[in-house]
């Protein structure tokens, strides 16, 4: 697309709900500029599960096979490892649909898939490197973006500005649509560790109890992505033990691990991820829309951020597409309608998350250990309800189904073909 083209839509952030969006704008005919600021895809320490729901949208789009022909694991089910006993809590091979599994895919294998099929499309533009660094704005509505590249700075005008440039979203910051605090009660210190032909083929997603902390285990291409807890703001005492406390808990409470333990050998192989639960009040004002973890911060736990993402990025495009076909430029009321329809979803999942925070905080911070009592284990020996605990998770709570008919670019909404 020429450069001096004005698009429809810039969107800022190359994660899973910004690359998917654009994806489906520039499939509708919607001319679209997708901002990223760093040269690649490439990240350390992001989610990477693609939940049953992200695979039957990819299906419905013609996309799901060649992207499951990439190397990826499947998991099918999620347990606790506790001093008393393993409990499975959510079982995916119950599914009924053509994906009863989560795959585990690294996440910008998965983003680099989704910006080449964008990339055969005519509206579409990727801009590497390229920096937002400050909005436009014309009679108190936001008319497009200020970014920094290596040719120097630009501007670049839209009927829309999208930010889903992540947690730290410096679209949110520049729009003044500040997020809440929803409360959170550790950190987690991501590792990697080599995979051998002998480890357990059930391991993809699991988390192992001890004293004081947990350790979640996600399965790569040739290796582990571990998690280990520690405190809310305890990253400063961690870094000062050093790894020996890591290893020795791996060690105790993870032992197919033991022996490559030794390899985790300082805090230059650990990276922080500091755990947030947060949401925006507004997600929108004239001229920008927030979706994705801009707009609400999901934890780590049950991996639902690439879900929450990809679901804000179907509900938007739904929307979107018959407002810029009708006047081509949205007005805030339907950038509202975007927010409308996915919050709900979204604060129950963020209350389920605070909810479960605080369990498991409360239950290592008493006794040192987590124990699961008499009544949730025997409630969790039943299939029914570890297969509706897999289908709660796989899906979210109300999920958004894409109206394909929007993606034939030679439709208008509302009149017809055109």
């Amino acid at each position: 697309m020429p450069h001096e083209t004005r698009p429809h839509c810039a969107i800022a952030g190359g994660g899973p709900g910004g690359v998917l969006l654009a994806y489906l704008l520039a499939r509708a005919g919607v001319r679209v500029t997708l901002l990223e600021s760093q040269r690649d895809f490439q990240r350390d320490f992001r989610g990477d599960s693609l939940h049953p729901y992200t695979l039957e949208l990819m299906r419905q789009l013609g996309l799901a096979d060649d992207l499951l022909r990439l190397e990826h694991n499947r998991a099918t089910t999620f347990r606790f490892h506790t001093s008393s006993g393993v409990v499975t809590t959510a079982e995916y091979r119950g599914l009924r649909g053509p994906y009863p599994y989560v795959a585990l895919m690294p996440q910008a294998r998965f983003l680099d898939f989704l910006a080449e099929r964008a990339a055969e499309l005519p509206g579409f533009r990727l801009l590497l490197g390229s920096k937002v660094t400050g909005l436009v704005a014309e009679s108190g509505r936001v008319t497009g973006v200020r970014y920094r590249d290596d040719d120097g700075e630009h501007r670049l005008d839209a009927d829309l500005v999208v930010g889903a440039d992540g947690r730290y979203s410096r679209l949110r910051r520049l729009a003044d649509l500040p997020a809440e605090p929803l409360g959170s009660g550790s950190d987690i210190l991501w590792f990697r560790l080599p995979r051998h032909h002998q480890d357990p083929p059930a391991a993809d997603a699991e988390l192992y109890f001890g004293p004081g902390h947990y350790v979640s285990t996600l399965g790569q291409d040739h290796g582990w992505q571990v998690g280990y807890t520690i405190p809310k703001g305890g990253y400063p005492a961690a870094k000062r033990a050093g790894a020996g406390p890591i290893r020795d808990f791996l060690t105790a409470r993870v032992p197919w691990l033991a022996d490559r333990v030794g390899k985790l050998t300082g805090f230059d192989q650990i990276t922080l991820l500091s755990v947030e639960i947060s949401r925006a009040q507004r997600w929108h004002r004239p001229g920008v829309l927030l979706i994705g973890d801009a707009a609400h911060v999901i934890s780590p736990v049950g991996g639902n951020g690439i879900l929450m993402a990809v679901q804000d990025a179907v509900t938007a495009a739904n929307v979107l597409v018959p407002a810029f076909r009708r006047t081509g430029t949205p007005e805030e009321e339907v950038l509202a309608e975007v927010q409308r329809r996915r919050e709900p979803a979204v604060e129950q999942v963020q209350r389920q998350q605070v909810r479960t925070e605080q369990r498991v905080a409360a239950a290592l911070a008493g006794d040192g250990d987590f124990r699961p009592n008499r009544l949730l284990r025997a409630v969790l020996r039943i299939p029914a309800v570890r297969h509706r605990a897999a289908r709660a998770n796989a899906y979210g709570p109300f999920p958004p189904e894409l109206d394909l008919s929007l993606l034939d670019p030679h439709l208008d909404a509302a009149t017809g073909p055109m």
